[in-house]
């Protein structure tokens, strides 16, 4: 929570730029402008409402789309003059209906494992017959399980002998089958990533 009373309202002539993140992928999905009133409400609703200068009112964001921005984290930078909000988006967030309003950002290779997480969650509980994913939920952990066995070994031997394109290819299998048995035991790559960055602490 943001204390609003700490940021430097003055220099900014009461309109915070404020940074819309997307919390797993951290792809910026939108810049906004809050002003004290906004700031207040995104806090207390846990969705983000900015102050929208074209209506001159407050505005939270799929207030008619029902694409809204849903809070996990806010905080300022060093100069207290700029928010950063860490959202999770319910629908495309740009209103050409592209995911970001920044859509030709060039992101991080490692964030397009946040967007697998997402969808293949997505394929849970769904027909097993409409993909592979859903027919591996539908066979349970044991399978599951034993699938990510298979790809670990897979993985192993490629890299034994000096494969280095199979390496990759199974170890995009190992990452696959591991995301999806995560997901079907309800835990996440961020908890495996938590759990590295606090031994990375010791």
């Amino acid at each position: 929570m943001i204390n609003a009373d700490k940021l430097d309202w003055d220099k900014v002539d009461g309109l915070m730029p404020a940074i819309v993140q997307d919390c797993h992928s951290g792809r910026v999905l939108m810049l906004g402008y809050m002003n004290r009133e906004a700031l207040e409400k995104t806090q207390q609703t846990g969705q983000v409402t900015f102050f929208s200068r074209t209506k001159n009112r407050l505005w939270t964001k799929g207030e008619s789309s029902g694409h809204v921005l849903q809070l996990r984290d806010i905080s300022t930078d060093c100069d207290n003059d700029t928010i950063l909000a860490q959202v999770e988006p319910i629908g495309p967030t740009c209103h050409l209906g592209n995911v970001s309003c920044f859509n030709e950002q060039q992101l991080p290779s490692l964030s397009f494992l946040a967007e697998l997480e997402q969808v293949l969650a997505a394929r849970k509980g769904a027909d097993p017959a409409s993909s592979y994913t859903a027919s591996l939920y539908a066979k349970g952990t044991k399978r599951i399980a034993q699938k990510v066995g298979e790809e670990g070994v897979e993985t192993a031997l490629a890299a034994t002998v000096h494969d280095h394109d199979e390496l990759v290819n199974e170890s995009a299998d190992l990452l696959y089958h591991l995301t999806v048995l995560l997901q079907q035991e309800g835990l996440s790559l961020s908890d495996v990533i938590g759990k590295l960055h606090e031994r990375h602490q010791k």
